[in-house]
């Protein structure tokens, strides 16, 4: 009889990690369709051209907090932009987002919604000078990865006066 309850317990505990890292899943993929859906809806063509050599090449995303990953994959067109929820298979850089689980939405929507000029590329430094984000791996491949997921230059965010 002893057995029989350790076994409902082992089988209790394995269902509420399972919950948990479905959970966590769920948070990274809508982080990433978020991403996706903005820059098929505001993203601009020019940043995707300027990918050049880089294109078929991985970016993989850890959320430390999470224990997650998203990876995306970079392509010199917009329709093509895509990720996915797991480990990448070859990546060329991978950012570290170090920051508790209820602000990594506000770092990430902070990067979509910058101008993807020097200064919205300035304004990542009060994220990467403390640690909040990392960087391993290829600067060039992130910072252009990181500009096709910028939409801050879109009509939308313009003040009308």
């Amino acid at each position: 009889m002893f057995f029989i309850n350790q076994t409902e317990k082992i089988e209790a505990m394995d269902r509420a990690t399972k919950a948990k890292t479905l959970t966590k899943e769920t948070k990274v993929l809508t982080i990433g369709r978020l991403a996706k859906m903005l820059v098929d809806l505001f993203g601009s063509n020019e940043v995707f051209k300027a990918i050049g050599k880089r294109n078929g090449q991985e970016i993989e995303i850890y959320f430390k907090t999470l224990d997650e990953y998203l990876t995306f994959i970079l392509t010199t067109d917009r329709e093509n932009f895509d990720c996915y929820a797991d480990r990448a298979k070859n990546s060329v850089a991978k950012v570290i987002i170090a920051v508790k689980e209820d602000k990594i939405l506000q770092v990430f929507s902070a990067i979509v919604r910058s101008k993807n000029n020097l200064f919205g590329l300035l304004k990542l430094l009060k994220y990467i000078i403390p640690g909040k984000i990392r960087i391993r791996g290829s600067y060039i491949a992130t910072l252009k990865w990181v500009r096709c997921i910028m939409i801050g230059k879109h009509s939308i965010y313009k003040n009308d006066k």
